[in-house]
């Protein structure tokens, strides 16, 4: 029976794909011929006498109707008096295709269908409207005026005549049609956050205003968020314009990229220190400037559009070389790899080298020494590592080849011959000559001899190197060995190719530490500094690789990354875990630069003292003090640290981890004197009302738990839980009273929750519009849709936070940006002012009590950076940066 069917399946099967593609071809003329009918119904519309309306009973009365009317408040829109009818059919299908939350913008909706004051909230965020708004340019709010009849409408009756019901009809019918065309035009999740997928092409829209000035609506992934206008706005034409007033001056950054990179500490002939985080490169005078441990400062390089992964300071002191990773911008576009040099006294760049040359980033880098820094070799991140040769005057490549497969970690020229260059890596040394080719861009040639282990074990990594006076190099590798490499007349035996006229072979061996080495560093004395990885010991070594002395890094700073020379005896040490350590080997070594490792969401504030605390996926939560720049204390959690809050009081403060915990502790004596678990999702959001008496906790479990607290904050019981939410809960804020939260849900709702009457859901969202928030933190509401910007899918702001003096908006967003809004921000399309620095996604923001600062956090980089808001009253603005993505409302916001 089988066989005997199976020639029929192909004849079939082609039948059935002609009609799926046929059924296709009339799905979309039916919608074109549905799109020109709602483009019909709404220029209909708008040609309408203006009287039309006044004869079905509804007298419509608009700013620009009446010039003779005096100026003032609009007559009110009682919620009893506005007609509230059914769920529009729109309305009914917008609700069912409610997506996923993963998001992108859709296409333009029509302006019929909107939602009333009256409506009846659902979970999943959709509402009840009936009646027509009266259509008018953007901007322009109409406000309609309650059916002048003596009954009260009933709920769900419709104030409109019989005349008028089927024009309401057809109108809410295309405005359906239009639905279809909407949710089509919309994409799939972006998932790994590809920006190419995400929409917003010519004649795409993310805000439709409702005309009859109750409500503006915005649409993200094609799902319709309405947010009604509070009733002392009279026109969105009121609303502030243009960028604020207000600046950012990057005043400080914490952390220092010690766990995965290297040749990242050196000290310039300023005295200063200079290292990179993220995208910047920080200049960090340890004494004699204002604001650090010490008395010390910081400047910063910001040139870079990616992250920073290698340096180089010239033989002159004052020039430095930083070598960015590759990258793309918000629409895709992919940033290459560069090297800039600059001039770390004016902080100005002198040269671009290398753009378009490099693949995936910057590895290494070195300037020449016996030409005064002539020369610049560079080592790549591509697949062939290559090894280039460039003329730092004029940014020319001399010579360029493939250098190998295995991970190339260090490259040096010999101070006594730039002909020679040295690289190291994985199970590698290699010894070059190169000839420049008399200066003619591309005519140098390098050759290759590599160096041989013989009777020595070869070790599977040879992390660093350094020149001796005398010509010899010291390697030290993973196996705790340093060797020592003499130079030797060439012989033609010696494996390897090339025509060196001498070559390099072992000639002693030390074993200097247990486990890998990480850094070598020649002091001015003549001895040599090595630094260990497991063993985290720092040892001076003497002629013949004799140890002088010893000193150990504490463990929780981590291994030995980089050496660095300071004045007199002092050394700097990075180390593995993100931290900057002076001291010298005899009285050992105290922090002066601390940082995160890993990950970070949790921020906040405390109410009136300048610190902060952050936490993070390394599992550390810090208490940080924004006057002296330092880490006034850390502890391990344990898990994973997601959000916090601290209390009224100061006393105490909140985590919420990603298991489900939340504790509660002492600020003074790091104790936990609270440890409650909730659900087994992770916590997003935590956040005390401002008196102090309860706290709300913001689940993936899609709810929101409350508990009254004790005066002291060290108590709490469960009062109750916020239920109705339909995804999990991503922010929320309270009402200035203490009595009612507003929350925003990964499915975009916004809902409010009355909390002294016993956590019950505010089901008509208009009662709400002319609440006051003690803060604003939710990224969706009337006050601050204007921060999205076209194309979004959802996902691209992180985190929001207004000040408290409710001049101004900071947004983080998903493209390593930090941007600055006027509040309120109810306007589409709001300009803003941008700033780069991170070289990740910006995970959160908070203004610091007395808005003199703005911290914000970067994700995987794990850095943080301390803003200086500068007013308006003559401040002299933030040093102009590039920006890594194009700014996200390109022609109405400023990259400063």
């Amino acid at each position: 029976m089988d066989g005997a069917g199976a020639p029929g399946e192909g004849p079939a099967q082609e039948a059935l794909q002609s009609l799926s593609r046929r059924l296709q071809v009339q799905e979309k003329e039916m919608e074109l011929v549905k799109a020109a009918l709602a483009e019909a119904l709404r220029l209909l519309r708008l040609q309408a006498p203006p009287n039309s309306l006044q004869d079905s009973g509804a007298v419509a009365a608009t700013r620009d109707s009446s010039p003779a009317a005096p100026p003032g408040p609009p007559p009110p829109c009682s919620p009893a008096l506005v007609s509230r009818g059914t769920q529009t059919e729109a309305e009914a299908e917008r609700e069912a295709s409610l997506g996923p939350s993963g998001l992108s913008n859709g296409p333009p909706a029509p302006q019929g269908g909107s939602e009333e004051p009256g409506g009846t909230q659902s979970e999943g965020g959709g509402s009840s409207s009936s009646g027509t708004g009266s259509p008018g340019p953007p901007g322009i709010l109409r406000l309609t005026q309650p059916p002048q009849r003596a009954d009260t409408p009933r709920r769900n009756s419709s104030s409109s005549s019989p005349s008028e019901r089927p024009r309401q009809k057809l109108s809410r019918k295309a405005a359906s049609s239009a639905n279809l065309l909407l949710r089509s035009g919309s994409t799939e999740s972006r998932g790994g956050k590809d920006p190419l997928s995400s929409p917003g092409g010519p004649g795409s829209r993310r805000s439709n205003y409702n005309l009859e000035g109750i409500s503006v609506k915005m649409f993200l992934r094609g799902r319709p968020i309405t947010m009604y206008i509070p009733s002392g706005i009279r026109s969105l034409e009121e609303l502030p314009s243009g960028p604020p007033p207000e600046t950012l001056s990057l005043d400080w950054v914490y952390g220092y990229r010690g766990r995965d990179s290297r040749s990242n500490l050196f000290v310039l002939r300023s005295g200063e220190v200079v290292y990179f985080i993220a995208c910047v490169v920080v200049l960090y005078r340890p004494e004699g400037g204002p604001g650090g441990p010490g008395g010390g400062g910081q400047r910063h390089y910001r040139g870079h559009t990616d992250c920073v992964r290698c340096l180089a300071v010239h033989p002159d002191g004052v020039r430095v070389a930083s070598g960015q990773t590759a990258g793309v911008d918000k629409d895709g576009k992919p940033l290459q790899p560069v090297v800039h040099v600059w001039d770390s006294e004016t902080l100005l760049k002198l040269q671009e080298i290398g753009l378009g040359a490099f693949e995936r980033g910057v590895g290494a880098l070195a300037f020449s020494v016996a030409d005064q820094g002539a020369f610049l070799c560079v080592v790549d991140d591509s697949n062939e590592h290559m090894l280039s040769v460039w003329d730092c005057s004029r940014g020319t490549k001399l010579a360029e080849i493939k250098s190998t497969n295995d991970s190339v970690l260090a490259v040096g020229f010999s101070p006594r011959d730039s002909s020679c260059i040295v690289t190291s890596g994985k199970s590698h040394v290699h010894f070059w000559n190169w000839s420049g080719g008399a200066g003619v861009p591309g005519n140098g040639t390098l050759t290759r001899k590599q160096g041989v282990f013989g009777k020595y074990k070869k070790p599977k990594f040879i992390p660093c190197f350094v020149f001796l006076p005398d010509g010899d190099i010291l390697t030290g590798d993973s196996e705790g060995n340093i060797l020592t490499w003499g130079r030797s007349l060439s012989d033609s035996r010696t494996p390897g190719r090339g025509g060196a006229k001498e070559t390099y072979g072992i000639v002693a061996q030390a074993h200097a530490h247990e486990g890998s080495i990480f850094a070598l560093c020649l002091r001015r004395d003549g001895t040599v500094l090595s630094g260990g990885g497991r063993d985290r010991r720092l040892v001076q070594w003497g002629p013949g690789l004799v140890a002088l002395q010893e000193a150990e890094i504490p463990e929780h700073f981590g291994a030995v990354r980089a050496i660095a020379e300071g004045p007199g005896s002092q050394l700097l040490v990075g180390t593995t875990k993100n931290a900057l350590l002076r001291g010298d080997l005899a009285q050992g070594f105290s922090p002066v630069i601390q940082g995160h490792t890993d990950e970070l969401w949790g921020l906040c504030t405390h109410p009136f003292q300048n610190r902060f605390l952050t936490c993070g996926h390394d599992r550390q939560l810090c208490l940080w003090d924004g006057e002296g720049h330092a880490l006034a204390w850390s502890i391990d959690l344990k898990e994973t640290g997601l959000c916090a809050d601290f209390h009224p009081s100061g006393a105490v403060v909140a985590v919420g981890l990603n298991t489900g915990r939340w504790l509660v502790l002492d600020t003074e004596t790091r104790e936990i004197v609270s440890d409650v678990t909730d659900g087994n999702e992770q916590l997003s959001v935590v956040r005390y009302s401002p008196d102090g008496l309860y706290l709300a906790i913001g689940s993936h479990d899609n709810m929101i738990y409350i508990y009254s607290v004790s005066s002291d904050g060290a108590k709490s019981n469960r009062f109750g839980r916020c239920v109705g939410h339909s995804s999990f809960i991503t922010h929320l804020d309270w009402s200035k009273d203490g009595s009612f939260i507003m929350s925003n849900s990964g499915d975009y709702e916004i809902l409010y929750w009355d909390v002294v009457g016993g956590c019950k859901l505010l089901r008509n969202r208009y009662d709400s519009r002319d609440r006051e928030w003690a803060t604003y933190t939710c990224v969706l509401g009337f006050h601050v849709y204007g921060v999205w910007p076209d194309g979004s899918d959802g996902t691209d702001i992180n985190s929001l936070c207004r000040s408290h003096n409710e001049r101004v908006v900071a947004v983080a967003d998903d493209f390593c940006k930090v941007h600055l809004f006027q509040y309120p921000c109810a306007r589409a399309k709001a300009p803003s002012l941008v700033y780069g620095g991170h070289g990740s996604h910006v995970t959160s923001v908070r203004f610091t009590h007395d808005d003199s600062h703005l911290i914000s956090l970067g994700g995987k980089d794990a850095s943080i950076f301390q803003w200086r808001v500068l007013g308006a009253g003559g401040a002299v603005p933030a040093p102009a940066t590039p920006s890594r993505t194009p700014s996200l409302s390109p022609a109405s916001s400023l990259d400063v």
